[in-house]
């Protein structure tokens, strides 16, 4: 039988990291094998997925795989007896797009890269201000309100960070571009095989000035007027000599133009009703889909995409087997569980935006959202560590949820709970990367369980035979014991007061 605490004791065990062991959830903790996962990853991860790309036939198979799990089980299709919320998305694959100099145009994907999805509807021109590195401190020198900007990037930051800038600046488009010609061609070559795919948007593209260029440094130069040499000059000088206020302003004219396209996927659903608390709303989300296939090359063209994330995807549907079978033995759990594979997080998050936007059960009783992204691998800083994983965002909107967190691990599975990337300025920004992104915009806690990056992110050598199981399932009994306890205590977690 649960022990049963008052709500002041059991904060004050939590406190501590007291927890007391509860036999029934370690009944039901212990159903969790490797075994289970490794079948459920190795038909997920496979082949015949073809990579699982968004909107493909291999991404419709897993979800078929998925919805099928679910029914098995007995969970119910909460939208109208389907698992399926479908999720319209667009695509935009680039078409006619160039740089324009005098009466030559530069071409995208030859001398110039187009990243975004606006449709210009014809040549446009803008004048063009340089802004050295696109350093807050470099935007003090200049004005780009309404005009073009071009920036050269900067090693040390991320490009992201100067175009937000630019952005909040009021530039109507930035111009990228890298001092070695060789760095460009390889960016060229990874944008084309990216790009040519097109990019997918919840919002049908429409006309305007968005999006960013990155060009090779010859057009960096010719588009300013001057060499390569005086722009990097400029760009390093520091801030106080003025150098940016020196430069005189080019001329940007432009085309980019798009075929828009619909691509039709899902986010697949399975619905576990509660007992005595059955409107509150436990979720457990993990994204399905993957990266597809490589366009071109020799040997294994597959991304299966093994640990992303078909390890955390077969992870809910173990923890949806678990709880599925509680319910059947009369265990609970009182709250309601949503168990959630969602689309399109490959593509910028798409499928749980669409979800928060579109929220099948109302947001304000939804509790907590345990998102698990990777959780088959070791990461090189962990290589001879014992199980670990990583937490991110647990403390971020609820002080509660983040001692529960804690406490369960202590009393359950004693994990290495490592924090580095909970860091919401930690380089690599993974707070904001994964799908409880989406959750915690709407100030519902949330916990990303995580491995690390490891040398085959990304690539076809992400593979089943790589994934370490039992270390796996531990941190699938993790998240049960975690969501157990969120699931069946007296008080709902909450976020902190504002």
């Amino acid at each position: 039988m649960k022990l049963k605490l008052g709500v002041f004791a059991w904060s004050i065990l939590c406190c501590y990291g007291l927890f007391a062991q509860d036999p029934v959830a370690q009944q039901y903790g212990n159903k969790i094998v490797p075994s289970d996962l490794k079948e459920y990853l190795s038909i997920l991860a496979s082949d015949a997925m073809e990579g699982r790309e968004t909107g493909t036939r291999g991404q419709k198979m897993a979800a078929a795989f998925i919805s099928a799990h679910f029914e098995e089980l007995g969970l119910a299709g909460p939208l109208n007896g389907s698992y399926y919320q479908p999720v319209p998305l667009y695509t935009s694959v680039p078409a006619e797009s160039y740089v324009k100099i005098g009466s030559t145009q530069f071409k995208n994907f030859e001398d110039v890269i187009y990243y975004g999805t606006a449709d210009s509807g014809g040549e446009v021109t803008f004048p063009l201000v340089f802004a050295g590195q696109g350093r807050p401190e470099d935007f003090e020198q200049v004005s780009v309100d309404g005009k073009a900007v071009m920036i050269q990037m900067n090693s040390e930051e991320n490009f992201r960070g100067p175009i937000t800038r630019a952005r909040e600046k009021g530039a109507k488009m930035t111009v990228l571009y890298n001092t070695d010609a060789e760095a460009f061609k390889q960016l060229l070559g990874q944008f084309k095989g990216y790009l040519s795919g097109g990019a997918l948007s919840l919002n049908k593209p429409q006309p305007g000035s968005g999006g960013v260029f990155f060009v090779s440094p010859d057009v960096a130069a010719k588009l300013m007027n001057t060499s390569m040499e005086k722009l990097s000059k400029a760009a390093t000088e520091e801030s106080k000599k003025g150098a940016l206020k020196k430069m005189k302003p080019g001329n940007l004219v432009y085309k980019t133009s798009m075929e828009i396209k619909t691509v039709k996927s899902d986010n697949v659903l399975g619905y576990l009703e509660g007992i005595d608390k059955k409107d509150e709303l436990i979720i457990v989300t993990a994204h399905y889909d993957h990266i597809g296939k490589r366009k071109s090359g020799e040997g294994d063209l597959i991304n299966n995409g093994a640990d992303d994330d078909g390890s955390g995807t077969v992870t809910v549907m173990e923890l949806a087997k678990i709880f599925a079978q509680a319910k059947k033995d009369g265990k609970g759990p009182r709250r309601s569980m949503l168990f959630m594979t969602v689309t399109g997080e490959e593509k910028g998050l798409l499928g749980s935006e669409y979800y928060s936007e579109h929220p099948v059960f109302p947001l304000d009783k939804t509790v907590v959202d345990l998102n698990i992204d990777m959780v088959g691998r070791r990461d090189a800083q962990h290589k001879d560590s014992a199980p670990y994983v990583y937490v991110i965002g647990s403390d971020k909107l609820s002080t509660e949820l983040h001692k529960l967190s804690e406490a369960t691990n202590k009393t359950y599975t004693n994990l290495i709970f490592d924090y580095t990337y909970n860091d919401q300025n930690h380089p690599d920004r993974l707070y904001y990367r994964s799908d409880h992104w989406n959750f915690a915009k709407k100030n519902i806690p949330i916990i990303f369980y995580f491995d690390g990056i490891h040398e085959d992110y990304h690539k076809p050598s992400d593979e089943v035979s790589k994934i370490e199981f039992d270390l796996m399932a531990k941190r699938a009994q993790c998240v049960f014991y975690t969501a157990w306890e969120i699931a069946n205590r007296e008080q709902r977690i909450m976020p902190d007061a504002k």
